[in-house]
C-alpha cells in the first residue's frame, strides 16, 4: 500500500479538492516563497503555470502515487465529500432528488385519492372493488403489452455498436485517453482476490487505467482483503466517508469527485467484463452521435446452469439486454441504465449531476433524467459476466430495492409531469410511465389476478359472474393467460441471440417467477412507506460456479 504523504493541511484550499484529485497534484508544503507540491505525473510548462496560477507562487514537485493524493484529500476533507456526495443532486434541484418520497403536492393529492376511495368503498364497496380491479387490469395490460410490442421491435434491428477486433487493433495506446473505472464494494472480502483478477484482464494501458475501488470506511475487512490481494498499482482504495444514506450512488459519487478518466465506467465487485470492453467502448462513443453520452454494455451470468432461480434470471437479462434495450433505442425512448457496465463520458456526467444517493435504483433514475437533457443512450457489443442469485431469500431482497427504486424513480418525476412531457414529450412520457411506473404496478397485481383467476376456476360454487362484470373477468383473463403468455414469448427469444437454447424451455416458468417479483413488490412497496432509502445489499460470493473463459460477444 501507498505510504500517506506527509502535508501542511493549512495550504489545501476545501474548494480545490476536486481539481487536486482530477489534475493529479496537491500541495504539501511551503519552503520561503516556493510551494512543494506532489504530483501523479510529470509536470509539463503549460501544467506547470496552471498550478502555479492556482497556488499563487512558485512550485517545486515531487511524484507520488496517484492513490496518495486521493488518499489525503478524502481524508483531509471527508465531510466536504460525504456533504457532496449526499446532497449535491439536492442542491442542484430538489425536485428530482429521492430525498423526500413525496412532494408536499403529492401529499395533498393522494390523501385526497385515499380519503374518496376509501368513501366510495363504505357506500359503494362492490362497485369500487370491481373499478379498482378494472383500473389495475388496464394498467397490467398495458404494461406488459409495451413491453412485448418494445422486444418485438428490437427483435427486427441490430443497434449495437459492433467494433470488430481489427479496429481494436488500429487503436494506438498513446492516443488513448484515460479511462476511469468504478468498484463501488461493501462487505465483499470474500470475493477481492477474483474482483482483483477480473479487472487485472482489462485490455488497457496500465498508466492510463484509473481504478478506483470504493471502500465504505467502516469496511476494515474489504479493505484489508484488499490489501492482501496485492493490487497493481493504478488500484486506487477511495475510503468513503461515513454518512447518510450509505448506498452504491452515494459511493459512486465521491468517485466521479476524485475521477481522473474522461471516460468512466462503473463495475460490481463480482463482474468480468471482456478484456477489450474499454476500446470497444471508446470507439464506439467516436462512431455515435455527441447526444450519446452513455454506452451500456450487455450483462449475463456465468452461473446460468446453477438452478432455476438462475436461470430465470439468464433468460430475462438475456431478453432485455438484447431485445428490450434496442426496441427502445429504435424507437428513441428513455433507457432505465443497468446498474453496471454502463460507460459514460465523465463531463456529460457531472453536468447531470451524478447520480441520486436517495434513490436505491440509481441506474433508472439517470437515465431518465439524460433523457430530460436531450441526451441518448447507445449500446455496445461487449459482455459483463456476473454472478445471478442462487438463494431465493436474497433473490427477494435484491429485486424488491430494484422495484422500491422503480417507484422511487416514478415518483420523483410525476412530481412535474407537464414539464416533463415539455422536455421529453408525450410519446416518450408514455414510455417511461408504462415501463418506470407500469413495472412495479404490474407486479404488485400478480397475486392478487393469480389468486382471483385460480379461486374462480377451483371453487365451483364461488360465482365471479354474479358480483364481476363480464367485462371485468374477461380482462382479468386476458391477463392471465395472454400477459403470461406474452412475457413466456419474450424469456424463449432472449436466448436466441447467445445461442443459449438450452434456456429457451425454461421459460414456462416465468409465471411463477412473476409470482416471486410480485411478492418482492410488496416489500417494496412496505420499505417505501417504512425505509425509503435502506439500500438491502445483494451478497456475492455465494455461487459454486466460477468463470472458466473468458466472457463472449454476442455473435455477429
Amino acid at each position: 500500500m501507498t505510504a500517506p504523504l506527509q502535508v501542511d493541511t493549512t495550504l489545501l484550499d476545501p474548494g480545490l479538492r476536486t481539481t487536486y484529485a482530477t489534475e493529479g497534484w496537491l500541495p504539501v508544503r511551503r519552503d520561503g516563497d516556493v510551494v512543494d507540491v506532489a504530483v501523479s505525473a510529470p509536470v509539463t510548462p503549460r501544467r506547470r503555470a496552471r498550478i502555479e496560477a492556482a497556488i499563487g507562487a512558485p512550485i517545486r514537485e515531487t511524484e507520488v502515487a496517484q492513490s496518495a493524493i486521493v488518499g489525503v484529500l478524502t481524508d483531509r476533507f471527508s465531510a466536504e465529500f460525504a456533504d457532496q456526495a449526499a446532497d449535491g443532486l439536492y442542491r442542484i434541484d430538489p425536485v428530482l432528488s429521492a430525498r423526500a418520497v413525496l412532494s408536499r403536492s403529492q401529499k395533498v393529492v393522494g390523501v385526497i385519492l385515499l380519503v374518496v376511495v376509501l368513501a366510495c368503498a363504505v357506500v359503494w364497496p362492490l362497485p369500487t372493488l370491481i373499478a379498482l380491479i378494472a383500473v389495475a387490469s388496464a394498467v397490467f395490460l398495458a404494461s406488459t403489452l409495451f413491453k412485448f410490442v418494445v422486444a418485438l421491435r428490437g427483435s427486427r434491428y441490430d443497434l449495437v455498436a459492433h467494433v470488430s477486433k481489427g479496429d481494436i487493433a488500429q487503436l494506438k495506446d498513446e492516443e488513448l485517453p484515460i479511462y476511469t473505472v468504478l468498484v463501488p464494494v461493501f462487505r465483499e472480502a470474500r470475493i477481492v482476490g477474483r474482483l482483483v483478477e477480473n479487472l487485472g484482464r482489462l485490455d488497457y494501458p496500465a498508466e492510463k487505467l484509473e481504478i478506483l475501488i470504493l471502500v465504505e470506511e467502516e469496511d476494515d475487512e474489504t479493505r484489508d482483503a484488499i490489501a492482501v490481494s496485492d493490487p497493481p498499482a493504478n488500484f486506487t482504495v477511495v475510503t468513503i466517508p461515513k454518512g447518510s444514506p450509505q448506498t452504491k450512488p452515494r459511493a459512486c459519487n465521491v468517485g466521479l469527485e476524485v475521477a481522473r478518466g474522461e471516460y468512466l465506467v462503473i463495475y460490481d465487485a463480482e463482474d468480468a467484463p471482456e478484456p477489450d470492453q474499454l476500446k470497444k467502448t471508446l470507439i464506439a462513443f467516436s462512431r455515435a452521435d455527441p447526444s450519446v453520452v452513455v454506452m451500456q454494455a450487455a450483462l449475463n451470468y456465468f452461473n446460468a446452469r446453477e438452478n432455476i432461480l438462475t436461470r430465470m434470471f439468464s433468460l430475462e437479462y438475456s431478453y432485455w439486454f438484447d431485445y428490450m434495450l434496442t426496441g427502445l433505442d429504435v424507437r428513441d425512448l428513455p433507457i432505465p441504465l443497468g446498474g453496471t457496465s454502463n460507460h459514460f463520458r465523465t463531463g456529460a456526467l457531472r453536468e447531470l449531476g451524478g447520480w441520486d444517493p436517495y434513490n436505491v435504483t440509481e441506474d433508472a433514475d439517470l437515465g431518465i433524467r439524460a433523457s430530460a437533457l436531450g441526451y441518448r443512450v447507445g449500446v455496445v457489443d461487449s459482455t459483463t459476466m456476473e454472478e445471478a442469485t442462487s438463494h431465493m431469500g436474497i433473490f427477494i431482497g435484491q429485486r424488491s430495492r430494484w422495484i422500491k427504486g422503480y417507484m422511487q424513480t416514478a415518483l420523483v418525476h410525476a412530481r412535474r409531469p407537464f414539464a416533463l412531457i415539455r422536455e421529453i414529450g408525450f410519446r416518450r412520457f408514455a414510455a417511461f410511465a408504462l415501463l418506470i411506473a407500469g413495472t412495479p404496478l404490474t407486479f404488485l397485481g400478480v397475486i392478487p389476478f393469480t389468486a382471483l383467476t385460480i379461486v374462480s376456476f377451483v371453487f365451483p360454487w364461488f360465482d365471479a359472474s354474479a358480483a364481476f362484470p363480464p367485462v371485468v373477468l374477461w380482462l382479468c383473463l386476458l391477463n392471465f393467460l395472454i400477459g403470461n403468455a406474452l412475457m413466456v414469448y419474450l424469456n424463449m427469444m432472449g436466448p436466441y441471440k447467445r445461442g443459449a437454447f438450452w434456456l429457451v424451455g425454461w421459460a414456462v416458468l416465468n409465471p411463477v417467477y412473476w409470482l416471486l417479483h410480485s411478492a418482492a413488490s410488496y416489500k417494496a412497496l412496505w420499505q417505501l412507506i417504512t425505509k425509503p432509502h435502506y439500500w438491502q445489499k445483494t451478497e456475492h460470493g455465494l455461487s459454486t460456479f466460477v468463470l472458466e473463459e473468458e466472457p463472449a460477444s454476442v455473435p455477429q
